[in-house]
C-alpha cells in the first residue's frame, strides 16, 4: 500500500527527472517539497525497498518502471480533476490545484476511468499541460518558452511554466488567455524584457512573466 506521502515525493521526482533530465538529488527534492534533506533521504529509502525508485547515496534518485507508471497515474488524476472542476463546476484555473491535490490520491481507478469519459478524454488540462491516458502515455508538444522566441513571429499561448495561483491571475489581469495570440515585438538587451502584442493590445513584460508562458509557432 502506498501513502500520500509516498505518492506526493513520487510525483515530486518525476518532473524534476524531467526538468533536470537525469538522476535528481536529494537537496533538489527537499527544496521542491520544503523539507529536511535528512527526511528526503529516509523516504527515499522507504520507496527504493518498495522498488519505487532506484537511489545510491551521492548519485541521486531515480524513478523505477514501477515508480513512472504510479507517478503518471496520480498526475493523470490531478489533471483529470483539474478539467472538471473548470469545465463542470465553474472554477477558475488559479483555483484548481490545491483541491486537485487532494483528489489526486483517491484511490478508484474506476472512479477515474469514468470521469475521463465524462470529460470526453481531455488531452490536456486548464494550464495546458498534457494529460497521460490509463497506459501512462500523453500528447508531446513542441512549446518553448516564450523567453526564447524570436522577433516578429507568430505565436499561440499554449501553456505556464509556473501554475501559482499569483501568476494565473497576472495573466487573468492581462488578458493573456491560453489559445490567445502572441507576437514579440521588441526585447530589451538590458533586462530581456520584452514588448508583446497579445491579440490586439500591446504589453510589458519581465523576462520572468516570457520564461512561464509556454507557445507554439503559427
Amino acid at each position: 500500500m502506498i501513502t500520500l506521502s509516498e505518492e506526493n515525493y513520487l510525483k515530486t521526482i518525476y518532473h524534476l527527472e524531467n526538468l533536470e533530465g537525469s538522476a535528481v538529488s536529494t537537496n533538489a527534492i527537499a527544496e521542491k517539497i520544503e523539507t529536511k534533506a535528512s527526511s528526503v533521504t529516509d523516504m527515499v529509502k522507504k520507496l527504493a525497498d518498495k522498488d519505487f525508485v532506484n537511489y545510491k547515496k551521492y548519485q541521486g534518485v531515480s524513478l523505477t518502471k514501477k515508480g513512472k507508471n504510479t507517478a503518471l497515474n496520480i498526475i493523470r488524476k490531478h489533471r483529470l480533476w483539474e478539467v472538471f472542476l473548470v469545465d463542470k463546476l465553474n472554477f477558475s484555473w488559479d483555483e484548481v490545484h490545491d483541491v486537485a491535490e487532494q483528489l489526486e490520491h483517491i484511490k478508484s481507478p474506476k472512479l477515474i476511468d469514468e470521469l475521463d469519459a465524462f470529460l470526453e478524454y481531455p488531452t490536456y488540462d486548464p494550464h495546458g499541460d498534457p494529460i497521460p491516458d490509463k497506459d501512462g502515455n500523453f500528447s508531446k508538444s513542441d512549446k518553448v518558452k516564450l523567453s526564447k522566441v524570436s522577433l516578429l513571429t507568430d505565436c499561440k499561448f499554449v501553456g505556464v511554466n509556473d501554475s501559482s495561483s499569483d501568476f494565473l491571475k497576472y495573466l487573468d489581469k492581462n488578458k493573456i488567455a491560453l489559445g490567445c495570440q502572441i507576437k514579440v515585438l521588441a526585447r530589451e538587451s538590458f533586462d530581456e524584457s520584452m514588448t508583446i502584442l497579445v491579440e490586439d493590445t500591446e504589453l510589458n513584460i519581465s523576462k520572468t512573466v516570457s520564461n512561464n508562458l509556454f507557445v507554439k509557432t503559427i
